[in-house]
């Protein structure tokens, strides 16, 4: 994938949610997330690299004491399907009694969150909530699996923009696209 084949998807693909639906949802999610957590101390954990787009824009939104560590586990790397969960990165802080809210920008199949959250449950945390952007419209999750915060929902295309990437490309983007129907994935 070159620049220029990712500006040519980018340029071809539809808006499903502009910069302004993308807002608007953070806020909700921040209000029904503060409404939870804000008197827990909560430890939040960005799932890299793609919620770090929505992990920095929520937290500005969350108004109360909290920390901030990161997760990193993987199916997909720069490809598009994914394959075997890789662990490239576990948080430094202790998950041990703690209130853990996990962020991810997506909440497709949910394997790689299903695994976080099993890993969250195995280092004893005292409870663990999901928070996810954009949650697609399927019947494929993980057995199980269920945002407790979830932003907007999606039809099951393959979406793009506020950190979630197309081959690598275009987390950059305000809001949130969708390849153009018949184009590659």
């Amino acid at each position: 994938m070159t620049p220029q084949q990712a500006y040519e998807v980018y340029r071809q693909a539809e808006t499903l949610c502009s910069a302004e639906a993308v807002d608007a949802a953070l806020d909700r999610m921040a209000s029904e997330i503060t409404a939870v957590l804000a008197d827990k101390n909560p430890l939040v954990l960005c799932v890299m690299t793609g919620a770090v787009v929505v992990t920095g824009q929520l937290l500005t939104r969350l108004d109360f004491p909290l920390q901030l560590d990161y997760i990193h586990a993987t199916r997909y790397g720069a490809e598009t399907r994914g394959g075997a969960i890789r662990w490239l990165a576990r948080p430094q802080s202790p998950l041990s009694g703690r209130a853990v809210l996990v962020v991810d920008d997506i909440l497709d199949e949910g394997h790689t969150l299903a695994a976080i959250m099993e890993y969250c449950r195995e280092e004893g945390a005292a409870e663990i909530h999901l928070a996810a952007l954009v949650e697609k419209r399927h019947g494929r999750k993980a057995p199980g699996l269920q945002a407790d915060f979830v932003g907007l929902e999606v039809e099951d295309r393959y979406v793009f923009g506020f950190g979630m990437d197309y081959k690598g490309y275009l987390r950059n983007l305000p809001g949130i696209f969708a390849v153009k129907e018949g184009g590659s994935d």
